[in-house]
């Protein structure tokens, strides 16, 4: 099967306390109900052919998250999935309250060859993490926005990593 878009756009919002730290989305669904390192991502979603990416990333931002992303958009390096789809990501400055977090949501059939349908968050919690836990907790294509982002902003890990 086809996928309808080859090309989704998010953003990577960060903010300075005792370091840097990402702000991460943790995926809903009963899939990935028990796993964590590796499993959080940035909120994204799939670009329609020729749409404008930065506002489909805020567009998209705001519809996982239920925050509204304004600011200095900085564009980062496309990163692309096995499956050949390309992610192109907007790092920005923001310092959330994250209290109003909300998220849509999808339905599938649950439990599977069930016949019933039941509704997911899209994403089920978000939070800010030090930059070195953000690098263990995303999942790992998404790994080179972190570190690209590391570098623009001149921020060292220290000596391990």
């Amino acid at each position: 099967m086809r996928r309808r878009s080859e090309i989704s756009a998010g953003l990577v919002a960060f903010r300075r306390r005792n370091g840097i730290e990402v702000l991460l989305a943790h995926p809903g669904g009963p899939f990935w109900t028990k796993k964590d390192d590796g499993a959080w991502t940035i909120p994204k979603g799939e670009a329609e052919p020729g749409a404008d990416l930065l506002a489909t990333a805020q567009r998209e931002f705001t519809e996982e998250t239920g925050l509204v992303a304004a600011g200095d958009f900085t564009p980062l390096t496309p990163v692309k999935l096995k499956s050949g789809k390309l992610v192109h990501a907007f790092a920005f400055e923001a310092d959330f309250d994250l209290t109003n977090f909300t998220s849509n949501s999808f339905d599938i059939e649950w439990p599977p060859k069930s016949g019933r349908r039941r509704s997911f968050p899209e994403i089920d919690r978000v939070a800010y993490f030090a930059l070195s836990a953000a690098m263990i907790k995303i999942i790992a294509y998404q790994l080179p926005l972190l570190r690209e982002l590391s570098e623009r902003i001149g921020y060292s890990r220290g000596t391990s990593g």
